[in-house]
């Protein structure tokens, strides 16, 4: 297997679950890296999914109803890598408004 690294975003984040990313089916990702940054002049809340497509189901939150101040940012890290597998698995998320929090994911792809 190849390896390399991989920058998605940055990309707003909807008010209705919609998926952030998800990798070509035959290629893993490892998600190393979530920055979000709040754009608005209001506090805004954001929960991340991973699971189906457009997924926000109970109990597959990895982030839930963080808030994030007006012009600030926050930065979830996963070193051993969040796993998506292409074609299967998504994340998804959704912000207390439209085009308010930005999100940009990096991490590493494992192509066959």
């Amino acid at each position: 297997m190849a390896n390399k690294s991989f920058i998605d975003g940055p990309a707003y984040v909807a008010n209705a679950a919609a998926d952030l990313y998800s990798p070509s089916s035959g290629i893993t990702a490892k998600v190393r890296h979530i920055h979000l940054a709040n754009k608005d002049s209001s506090t805004r809340t954001v929960t991340l999914y991973v699971g189906a497509s457009g997924g926000s189901a109970g109990g597959t939150e990895i982030l839930k109803d963080k808030s994030i101040a007006v012009g600030d940012v926050y930065d979830a890290y996963y070193p051993a890598g969040l796993l998506l597998v292409g074609g299967s698995t998504y994340l998804s998320g959704v912000a207390s408004a439209a085009s308010a929090v930005v999100c940009t994911i990096t991490g590493d792809l494992e192509v066959s």
